[in-house]
């Protein structure tokens, strides 16, 4: 089959940022928890996962704490959608069978492939390799300063700057 974008199919992905500079007066690990902030790895910031439709359009998106795994925003993500998708693509890091089954449970197919220390699932690589548009969409939210580097002190006011730039894709396409 081909791999056509206009396919009804939607991506879930996940992209860090960084913190933003502390706000006064308000304990750090109440502020961190309500502000999406938290220490991983790569630093102290924020984790923004997303999900696009088959166009690589933003439809919605969560914020968690930077050390928050992202798995447990995809059943939100997919929950807030009008319709189920036809197919659910997403990276190894999503790779849960509960996932794949809650997946199936809502009428999708998923497209994830297994993860290296697990036995391989069926994962067709003409509908995986749109995955390319989850990807694409994060880099042009990303040409946004605010997106990018995350200057605001809440998480309300960093949700909106990329709601903001959502927007500005759906009116470009």
């Amino acid at each position: 089959a081909p791999s056509s974008p206009g396919l009804h199919q939607h991506a879930i992905s996940c992209c860090r940022g960084r913190g933003g500079p502390s706000i006064k007066g308000v304990a750090g690990a109440e502020r961190d928890e309500r502000e999406a902030l938290g220490r991983s790895r790569g630093g102290y910031g924020t984790k923004a996962c997303m999900i696009c439709d088959g166009r690589g359009l933003p439809i919605a998106f969560r914020l968690v704490p930077g050390q928050a795994h992202e798995l447990p925003q995809a059943d939100p993500l997919l929950a807030g959608l009008p319709r189920a998708p036809g197919w659910v693509v997403a990276d190894k890091g999503y790779a849960a069978h509960a996932f794949r089954d809650a997946i199936w449970d809502m009428g999708s197919r998923p497209a994830i492939p297994a993860k290296s220390n697990e036995a391989p699932v069926a994962c067709p690589a003409w509908i995986y390799n749109n995955r390319h548009h989850i990807e694409n969409a994060w880099a042009r939210l990303k040409e946004w300063r605010g997106v990018a580097t995350r200057y605001e002190k809440t998480d309300t006011s960093f949700l909106g700057i990329l709601c903001l730039a959502a927007a500005v894709q759906w009116i470009k396409r």
